[in-house]
Formats: C-alpha cells, structure tokens, sequence
C-alpha cells in the first residue's frame, strides 16, 4: 500500500518551485510558517526548501570569494590581464543579452523549480547529497 503523502500535493509542489526563483525566502517563510502552526512539513518540501537555502547562501558565499580573490589578483602584474579576459568573456552578453554566467545560473534554478513543480526530487551533484542527508 502507498503511503498517503507519496506524491506531493499542488500547494507543495508550487512553494517547492517557488522558493528556488526567490533565493529560498519563500521556503523559508513556509518553515516558519509550520512552526508557528506546529505542522509536520513533508519530505519533498523540507528537501526543496532546504536546497533552495543551501543553493542560495553557497551561490552568494561562492560570489563574494570569487570576487574577494579577482580583486587581490587584479594587483598582480601579467596575470591581471588573462583574468580579466576571463571575467569579461564569462560576463559579456552572448544570447539575447544575457551572459554565461547568468544563462548558467537561470538554467539551474529552471531546473530545479521545474523538477520540483512536476513532483521530483531535483538532484545537483553534491548539494542534493547533503541535504538528503539532512532531510531523512
């Protein structure tokens, strides 16, 4: 016999994929949310509303490292000049005016918020490893 909460209900799987576009403040309010009212949050939405969290406070962490490390570098004299080639190649306008890096960035949070609308446990190398852990 299947368990009752085997496939996630509309409103689980809508804040699931809402909370990925949003930098995980809506799964966040939703955690809040059930423990102000004392509900058990299931599963799905608890690994959603975690990786989403997860994914966010490591793409800013990961920003303000790159960005600390381009700014000690740019001090370097040679080496200066590639690494700013780099950065301007990964952040010039290549499709409709959006840049490599954005165009990764919007294709990850696409799929995960679209694996978790249709019910799926999205997975991300890694990412998707420690927060099962965390989860189950």
């Amino acid at each position: 016999m299947k368990d009752i909460h085997e496939k996630p209900y509309l409103i689980e799987r809508l804040v699931a994929c809402l909370t990925y576009p949003t930098m995980g403040l809506i799964g966040f309010v939703w955690i809040i949310l059930g423990q102000i009212t004392k509900s058990q949050l299931t599963k799905f939405t608890k690994y959603h509303c975690y990786l989403s969290i997860f994914l966010s406070l490591g793409f800013v962490l990961c920003n303000y490292i790159f960005w600390w490390g381009y700014d000690i570098i740019t001090h370097i004299p040679f080496i200066n000049g590639l690494v700013a080639q780099i950065v301007y190649i990964f952040n010039m306008p290549v499709l409709y005016g959006y840049s490599i890096m954005q165009i990764l960035i919007y294709s990850v949070i696409i799929y995960m918020g679209g694996g978790a609308f249709i019910g799926k446990y999205s997975y991300l190398p890694w990412f998707s490893d420690i927060i099962k852990s965390i989860v189950e």
